[in-house]
């Protein structure tokens, strides 16, 4: 009998479709179903502390979940070291608190409240005494990648033609565009989110779970046995297929 394995495809603060999801998911392969969670945990919609706690959660109670890092979670445990570290792959204009990626949000969900004439310091001292150091831990703690025997799952995507033994934390959490134009079979199916789609779309080489959560769009969760693949919904699973 096979073992299903479900993905979540980017979360970004959207509690209720978080806990929409996992009731599909207990409904088609019961509580202890294998989930692994694509990333981009935080940001943008407005319970980051509750979707992390709920995450903690699971991990703590020994659930089978994989939780890989996404770059909005990465940039939320830079900004949250000692001194915070700037995330140098973004666009000059942009920084972990602008509105267009979230950081905001985020800190809002543990009650700091600022402007743009705050100082940033400021900002990041309220920050480490309202976010608690399991969430801290837990966002440190994160994978870059998981992967079985046909697939491998990751947040952005891979470089192609690279060995998966040998990709690099850059593109794991940030590649797209050679990533995307890439037509030949990878050495697994890749898994991914990071650059939301109007719907889950399997690509023959890869699959894209992203379907816009982080902009208030419904979140997708599929199943895999194998390579086949399905997305899950109140009816049940529906094929994707290339």
């Amino acid at each position: 009998m096979t073992d299903p394995i479900y993905a979540i495809g980017d979360i970004h603060g959207q509690l209720q479709e978080l806990q929409r999801v996992l009731s599909l998911i207990e409904a088609d392969g019961g509580a202890d179903a294998q989930i692994v969670f694509l990333g981009d945990y935080t940001d943008r919609g407005p319970a980051s502390r509750d979707v992390l706690d709920l995450l903690i959660d699971g991990q703590r109670a020994n659930r089978r979940w994989t939780f890989i890092k996404g770059n909005h979670d990465r940039m939320f445990e830079w900004f949250m070291q000692d001194y915070p570290q700037h995330e140098a792959y973004l666009p000059i204009e942009l920084y972990w608190l602008h509105r267009r990626l979230g950081g905001d949000t985020t800190l809002a969900s543990y009650g700091i409240d600022f402007g743009s004439k705050n100082r940033m310091l400021d900002v990041h001292e309220a920050a480490r005494r309202a976010v608690p150091q399991s969430h801290l831990d837990f966002l440190k703690g994160l994978a870059l990648s998981h992967e079985t025997d046909a697939l491998f799952f990751c947040h952005a995507g891979i470089r192609p033609g690279v060995p998966l033994s040998r990709q690099d934390e850059e593109d794991l959490l940030w590649i797209r565009k050679e990533f995307h134009e890439y037509p030949d079979p990878h050495p697994k199916l890749i898994v991914h989110g990071h650059t939301p789609v109007s719907a889950a779309r399997h690509y023959g080489n890869r699959i894209n779970l992203d379907s816009g959560a982080g902009y208030g769009e419904p979140l997708t969760v599929a199943v895999f046995e194998g390579r086949e693949c399905w997305t899950l919904g109140p009816e049940g699973r529906r094929a994707l297929t290339s």
